[in-house]
């Protein structure tokens, strides 16, 4: 057939319509299997939202104590400095292992075992660390501020070392050219293309920092995350959406702080 003749045909990664449809009847199969399997039951969720009405009503208006009151502005502040400090030194240690984690910048054995660490970083939810750090170092602040930290690293070392492998090699290769030394090399052929990006990861990170600190108060790791579990224990589901909405108001104003740093960076 002549070029001129061939019809469009939209791509597609299935080499034949059969192997498609048996893969998407697989994805079907998989999902209803995972609902079966997990008690996915159509009339207790029917009977959940029924319940969900009335208890909405024990929710609301919202309602503290001046003392209860004192009480989330104390551990909100102490969620707001756990998040201030793990950003802060989680980004201090992620630096010099996101170089390391570089491929184009790291021997291969280096590469592999800070590789191997970031992985094993990322592996754990927050909540498993904070009970780790709370088994290790007792209730408190610090178990939280070990907790973020280390989610930190993670988090930032892998985006960071994703960056320095995208960085233009030339510029690099035109400075240790002109003679420059190694660590010269790196601050004037690296750093200047990653300064916007690691400004805008650090604002990221210390939002996703805040939220964080909210939450792992509930395994005893410091942080509002305490009052609102002893709220939610006692039934006090009134003083519960008041810690509710002084959560929602300091993530509301990390989100826009965090945007509008971003934005003049990016």
């Amino acid at each position: 057939m002549a070029a001129g003749n061939r019809t469009w045909e939209r791509p597609t990664v299935f080499p034949r319509r059969g192997m498609k449809w048996a893969v998407y009847a697989g994805i079907v199969g998989f999902f209803l299997w995972s609902g079966v399997g997990v008690g996915a039951d159509p009339a207790r969720i029917a009977q959940g939202l029924g319940s969900a009405g009335s208890l909405v009503g024990d929710f609301l208006p919202p309602s503290a104590t001046p003392r209860q009151a004192q009480r989330i502005l104390d551990k909100m502040l102490e969620s707001v400095a756990m998040a201030m400090v793990s950003t802060l030194t989680g980004i201090v240690l992620s630096v010099p292992i996101a170089f390391m984690a570089a491929e184009n910048l790291s021997p291969k054995p280096l590469y592999a075992i800070n590789r191997g660490f970031i992985s094993v970083s990322r592996a754990f939810n927050a909540i498993i660390v904070g009970i780790i750090a709370v088994k290790a170092i007792g209730f408190g602040p610090l178990a939280g501020i070990l907790t973020i930290t280390f989610k930190t690293v993670g988090f930032f070392s892998k985006l960071l070392a994703e960056d320095l492998e995208d960085i233009d090699m030339g510029s690099v290769d035109a400075v240790r050219a002109s003679g420059a030394s190694p660590i010269q090399t790196l601050l004037y052929g690296v750093v200047p293309q990653i300064i916007p990006r690691f400004a805008g990861l650090s604002v990221y990170r210390w939002d996703i920092n805040i939220r964080t600190s909210t939450i792992i108060g509930i395994v005893g790791a410091g942080g509002i995350g305490s009052v609102l579990l002893t709220a939610f224990n006692r039934y006090d589901y009134q003083y519960v959406t008041a810690i509710l909405l002084a959560i929602i108001t300091v993530v509301l104003v990390a989100e826009g702080v965090s945007a509008v740093v971003r934005r003049r960076y990016n």
